[in-house]
């Protein structure tokens, strides 16, 4: 067998996995809907959202993208890539404060 080959074994328990994150996916996406049907605040409402959302993407990121068996280089340059979209996020928030 050469370096790219897999058994079929192999394969099952790979397509097992994909299965389980996409019924995770499909789980968290009916959260999503649910979410907006429950009449909440819209800062709530849009905070749990965006939570879930985000447990989705990691989920894809690291399974479907393959992440979660990279090394530790990786890891450092997404939580940059996490800590840098944050602050992003915030300077509006905070340019709002002197506007009001």
């Amino acid at each position: 067998m050469s370096h790219g080959e897999m058994t079929v074994e192999e394969v099952k328990k790979h397509l097992r996995g994909y299965y389980v994150v996409f019924g995770a996916l499909l789980c968290l996406t009916i959260i999503t809907v649910a979410i907006s049907y429950l009449h909440l605040p819209i800062h709530l409402a849009i905070l749990l959202a965006m939570a879930v959302a985000s447990v989705k993407g990691g989920l894809v990121a690291a399974y479907f993208m393959h992440l979660i068996s990279e090394k530790k280089i990786i890891y450092s340059m997404l939580w940059l890539t996490l800590i840098l979209f944050i602050f992003l996020m915030l300077i509006p928030i905070f340019t709002l404060h002197g506007y009001k």
